[in-house]
């Protein structure tokens, strides 16, 4: 048996929908402009590949929480997003197959330091310390594949305090769920209990301590995340 100089840190997690299970986190991949709107609202090419970033897994936190406004910004945004959880191991999957490897689906919300991006882009740094923050990764509860089906349309929407942002549909996906899976596999083989933030659409704008984050994904579910005042 492994000894370990250190206690093993928690092993970070999401709800499983009707379930007292869970489901066990390993990475999370993000995956940028994956909307055509919200490519152009901030200026950029829908017709480009994806790219994808990453958070660590103990980003993740429950829906119904309250937490901190985090430290270092002024600017933090929502951008809601569905989110695959993979259940299969696979690397360099045929997008014909690529839905064979995803367990379910939630929905997501990328937190966002803005300013910080805005500072990283400009000076062509990496993105981390504007994405990879603590509790950046709000999941609701996964719910799987062979309750919900791949969906392939449905809205996708927004609030804060009661007022939409966000407001689309799963149809204008850029790059669809099987091939963000398959892409995404090209890089580097995927395994069970990676997350998959699938993109975000438009209307993405900043939140402040108070406020209450409210969205969902027709056919999928619903979250609720409220923030605090900032950590002391």
């Amino acid at each position: 048996m492994t000894a370990f100089v250190l206690p093993v840190p928690p092993t970070p997690s999401v709800a499983v929908s009707g379930s007292t299970e869970r489901f066990a986190v390993r990475r999370i991949f993000c995956v940028g402009r994956n909307y055509a709107a919200h490519a152009r609202e901030f200026g950029n090419d829908e017709r480009d590949p994806p790219f994808f970033f990453t958070k660590p897994a103990d980003a993740v936190v429950d829906s119904g929480v309250t937490i901190p406004y985090p430290p270092l910004t002024a600017n933090l945004h929502h951008e809601i997003e569905l989110v695959a959880a993979i259940g299969r191991p696979g690397f360099r999957i045929p997008r014909e197959r690529a839905l064979d490897h995803v367990w379910g689906y939630g929905v997501g919300i990328d937190l966002t330091r803005r300013d910080l991006q805005d500072e990283a882009k400009k000076a062509a740094r990496p993105w981390d310390w504007s994405k990879a923050f603590d509790r950046s990764a709000p999941c609701g509860p996964l719910v799987p594949a062979q309750k919900s089906g791949h969906p392939q349309k449905g809205r996708i929407w927004l609030a804060v305090d009661g007022k939409v942002r966000q407001d689309a549909d799963l149809a204008e996906l850029i790059w669809p769920i099987a091939d963000i899976v398959s892409i995404c596999s090209e890089a580097m083989g995927l395994e069970a209990g990676d997350l998959i933030f699938t993109g975000t659409p438009a209307g993405v704008g900043a939140v402040k301590p108070g406020e209450t984050m409210t969205g969902g994904v027709g056919g999928i579910g619903t979250i609720e995340v409220t923030f605090g005042q900032p950590q002391l």
